[in-house]
């Protein structure tokens, strides 16, 4: 099975940038792998946010992550600057997935690349259609 390569920034649609930090590093001097999952949550929370999609509060929608996974191709670490680049890779009734290239400095090839496959649910836990603006906003992250 031949693995894909990374992608290039020309790939995602918007971007973040988010610093690393010392405490992002482990005792080999890379950074510790759990440090890019809140790299690309912070990411995805922080696009959310521009796009006036409340996060958090009795106003906010109730997006459950149902998958999510990562591929490593490049060591990142302290002090790197990070730049989170996002795309939408599936939008259907309920869910999408957002896909998340991190690219090191000012490198035009991810490091890491991850996704986050979330659906959105009723009080109750049920998958429950995705309302025009959410669409809206998420149909401006597909390639």
């Amino acid at each position: 099975m031949t693995r894909p390569g990374p992608a290039s920034r020309s790939a995602y649609r918007a971007f973040h940038a988010i610093p690393t930090r010392w405490k992002d590093n482990d005792a080999l001097g890379h950074m510790n792998n759990a440090e890019y999952l809140s790299i690309i949550d912070t990411a995805v929370s922080l696009w959310q946010l521009d796009q006036g999609l409340s996060i958090t509060g009795p106003d906010s929608l109730r997006f459950v992550v149902v998958e999510t996974g990562i591929r490593f191709f490049a060591e990142a670490g302290f002090p790197d600057m990070i730049h989170a680049g996002l795309r939408i890779g599936h939008l259907g009734r309920s869910s999408f997935r957002y896909e998340v290239g991190l690219f090191r400095n000012d490198a035009d090839t991810a490091c890491t690349e991850g996704f986050f496959t979330m659906v959105l649910t009723d009080t109750q836990g049920r998958p429950t259609p995705l309302p025009k603006d959410v669409r809206k906003a998420l149909s401006t992250l597909m390639m």
